[in-house]
């Protein structure tokens, strides 16, 4: 298999990747397309490669920067924008947990929270009981995972490899 071969088929994997985690496709593609350019890629550099229309193209970018994957760099003398990735995966996986969490852990913490309040607990005593419990349990598993979340988010990769290599012995 030829380099550009081997380029575009990671873009294309990493593409179904990232629906697997909760971005789009474009996002991911993008993303991928970035990650493996020599060289940081202009909005029309990226809309070519991957037969995109500029407002896809610039609505994952933005997407991208946000989620701090991305960021924008510019040419001395010139006026265009260029794009390039974060290359250090440990640093991707490390923001990809972080804005997981803010799409998923924290919304379900807060929504779990507010559920607990229940007005008719004396009328409903045994259903209002089981149904607290098992908010209960989903909130202790939510701030676990936020607990885990933290721990990875705050460590460096050695860090992780070796407590990972400890778990699996």
């Amino acid at each position: 298999m030829k380099l550009q071969e081997a380029k575009q088929e990671f873009v294309d994997a990493w593409g179904t990747f990232g629906t697997q985690w909760g971005i789009n496709r474009t996002m991911a593609q993008i993303h991928a397309l970035l990650m493996v350019s020599d060289e940081a890629l202009t909005t029309d550099e990226i809309m070519d490669q991957l037969q995109i229309s500029r407002g896809n193209a610039n609505m994952n970018l933005r997407a991208l920067i946000d989620w701090e994957l991305v960021s924008r760099k510019h040419k001395k003398g010139e006026r265009i924008e260029y794009f390039e990735a974060e290359k250090d995966i440990w640093k991707v996986a490390v923001r990809i947990i972080r804005e997981r969490r803010k799409k998923e852990i924290d919304p379900m913490r807060k929504t779990i929270k507010g559920l607990m309040d229940i007005e008719d607990k004396a009328q409903n005593k045994e259903s209002a009981k089981a149904f607290l419990t098992l908010l209960k349990d989903i909130e202790d598993f939510a701030n676990a995972a936020d607990k885990i979340t933290d721990k990875l988010v705050l460590s460096d990769k050695g860090w992780f490899f070796i407590s990972l290599m400890k778990m699996m012995s």
